[in-house]
């Protein structure tokens, strides 16, 4: 039986909860054994070695300390196991706004959220890598959500996008979550075709991203939901 460890917590906006008790109900199916731990410091355990997959979703990891950071042990730990053979996905802020201070993690994962212009709104995924077997079958959807920004890696092999219009509105925050009343209209951004679902490998393990799924309800959209199981059995050793 494969197993996969499932590390949740971080911002209670993302509801790291119910996405675990989503992703569970992805994985057991397929024959898994699921663990899913309430603290980073799960990372920095040696069981982690004889896991198959790793699942974070620990946006900005605010139940363990207020600027988002992880042990350097952990972080570590994660590497080293994915390299050698372990694989790593995940979704949205959970994994690629987890742990802001820690480069180490931005470099394994492959990108770093920086911003979503227009909040939650109507926008367009557009498949692009429509004979991977990931993305078999699903053609462009229509997607209600966060419209992610981010910085990657170009060694990413991108699976899907999505182009902003330059009408998008950036609302710089205070904190996390709160404007600070200043506001700017986008239109540098017109035309850029941003990542929202990529695979990568590092070493002998493989990772996988989707951008997708604010809330945890968003899982259980059709094509969200395709690509992303699909994603999680894809990465697993």
């Amino acid at each position: 039986m494969k197993k996969a460890l499932i590390v949740y917590g971080g911002w209670p906006g993302h509801e790291p909860e119910k996405c675990t008790e989503i992703i569970k109900g992805m994985l057991e199916p397929e024959g898994y054994e699921v663990r899913a731990e309430y603290q980073t410091s799960a990372f920095a355990e040696d069981y982690v070695h004889e896991m198959d997959l790793l699942i974070p979703i620990v946006t900005m990891a605010f139940h363990f300390d207020p600027r988002g950071e992880i042990k350097k042990t952990a972080v570590n730990n994660v590497i080293k196991a994915v390299h050698n053979g372990c694989g790593l996905a995940g979704h949205h802020g959970g994994m690629c706004d987890a742990f802001r201070q820690s480069i180490d993690w931005q470099f394994l994962t492959g990108g770093q959220w920086v911003s979503h212009p227009n909040g939650i709104h109507d926008y367009k995924v557009n498949i692009t890598k429509k004979d991977d077997p990931i993305m078999e079958g699903i053609e462009d959807f229509d997607y209600h959500s966060e419209q992610y920004y981010m910085h990657v890696d170009p060694l990413n092999e991108v699976l899907a996008t999505t182009t902003f219009k330059g009408n998008e509105v950036w609302k710089l925050e205070q904190e996390p979550g709160s404007s600070s009343g200043d506001a700017y209209t986008t239109e540098w951004l017109k035309g850029v075709e941003m990542p929202v679902a990529w695979k990568r490998r590092i070493g002998k393990g493989k990772i996988f991203y989707i951008s997708l799924g604010h809330f945890a309800h968003e899982l259980n959209h059709p094509q969200m939901n395709k690509i992303y199981k699909r994603g999680l059995l894809w990465a697993s050793r």
